[in-house]
């Protein structure tokens, strides 16, 4: 078994340290907004606001087995416990008791809410934040077209106007005028054109990177580091996403992986089956991933994380907040929409030489059928696990290994 990445240690190591310093900066009076994954976080780097992702918090108290704890402080007020899990968990720490004795110190409580309304339950979540004493919400729509590209992923660097369409970014980047607006009048804070462009062409520097590494990994054989590295190694990053220390650590990660294909190490030596994770981390059990390279040489290849940070963050222009809308107008599109979705997944599959999907289906199940039935019909075999990534009453990790392992054996490659 290989050793863990520098990279992911060192990300791990600065997230800690970063919130900590962000905990200090909130209590010394520091404005903080909490925001959805898919937000224009850049308008908050510009403007130098601290914030923190809802979903990366999500994962923490998931990854420290405190989900169910938080879950039941949103279920003893009434609220559902079921649904939107993932948004929803950073909710229950503003009803926490023993603030002291929570994950990394607690997060601190935000003074701003940010997110897209991608459904009537996502938006109940946040409008409920906004009714908590100081809290604003700011909410974004979220647009659909008619028109749909193909192979969006050769347009959106470049000619994302044609690929999103006027309409849906006259939308957006009106909204984002709005936001910046309301930043300043809120925080104080003033927004730096100079500034914002410096932002944005760090983001692209950094994504750069991080489609060389997707494309080094897809071409590697055998596959060179563990999935479950990758996804702090450019997920870390990504919450920082603007800065120079993000735009380095994409490097650096970039170069690790380097210098382990150069060195042909491998996540496993006799690995034999390459899979692909679609969906969040099932962050109630990150050792899932490499549970299966010993009994099937299975590997777990590719997740999503990487891939949208290679194919879904990178845009040029000379208009950079038009730009930034373009980079979240059609970012849910392109992971869960089809045919968005379905086609970019399909082309993962093949590039990365898959030969199984492991497809993790919640009660958002939004295009999953249509994802799997894309991925079926290119010959790929899919396996849908029906379970939430931070919620594990439904799904224990014995019964989900149980259950790749029969599929491993009976429908992608018996194991010898």
């Amino acid at each position: 078994m290989s050793a863990r990445l520098n990279s992911a240690s060192a990300a791990t190591k600065y997230q800690r340290e970063w919130f900590a310093r962000l905990r200090r900066e909130v209590a010394d009076g520091a404005p903080f907004a909490l925001v959805n994954a898919d937000a224009p976080q850049e308008i908050f780097r510009t403007m130098g606001i601290p914030y923190a992702v809802n979903q990366w918090w999500s994962s923490i108290v998931t990854a420290k087995r405190r989900a169910q704890d938080y879950l039941g402080l949103l279920r003893e007020r009434g609220l559902p416990d079921d649904s939107e899990q993932y948004s929803s968990i950073p909710l229950a720490s503003v009803f926490d008791p023993d603030p002291a004795n929570a994950p990394w110190g607690g997060l601190p409580r935000p003074s701003i809410v940010l997110a897209e309304t991608t459904g009537d339950t996502s938006r109940k979540v946040f409008d409920i934040w906004d009714e908590q004493p100081g809290v604003s919400f700011y909410p974004l729509e979220s647009a659909a077209e008619n028109d749909v590209p193909t192979r969006w992923w050769e347009l959106m660097p470049r000619n994302w106007e044609r690929a999103i369409g006027s309409d849906r970014l006259d939308l957006m980047t009106g909204e984002l005028e709005g936001l910046i607006r309301f930043l300043e009048q809120t925080t104080g804070r003033t927004f730096s054109e100079t500034r914002f462009a410096e932002v944005m062409d760090l983001v692209n520097e950094q994504q750069e990177w991080n489609r060389r590494t997707r494309d080094l990994i897809a071409r590697s054989r055998p596959c060179p580091l563990p999935v479950n590295d990758s996804i702090p190694s450019v997920m870390i990053p990504q919450w920082h996403r603007g800065t120079v220390w993000a735009r380095d650590a994409a490097r650096a990660f970039h170069d690790e992986v380097a210098e382990r294909v150069t060195a042909g190490t491998a996540v496993c030596s006799a690995e034999r089956t390459r899979l692909m994770w679609i969906g969040r981390g099932l962050w109630f059990d990150l050792d899932f991933y490499r549970r299966f390279e010993e009994s099937h040489g299975a590997v777990f290849v590719w997740s999503m994380y990487l891939a949208i940070a290679a194919d879904g963050y990178l845009r040029y222009g000379d208009d950079p907040l038009r730009a930034l809308a373009a980079r979240f107008a059609a970012f849910s599109d392109q992971l869960y929409t089809p045919p968005w979705s379905a086609e970019w997944y399909v082309k993962e599959a093949r590039s990365h030489g898959v030969d199984g999907v492991v497809h993790l289906v919640s009660d958002d199940a939004r295009g999953s059928y249509f994802t799997t039935r894309a991925l079926e019909a290119a010959g790929i075999p899919v396996l849908e696990l029906h379970a939430d990534n931070v919620d594990a009453r439904d799904a224990s990790p014995e019964v989900l290994t149980r259950t790749v392992g029969d599929w491993l054996d009976q429908r992608v490659r018996p194991a010898t």
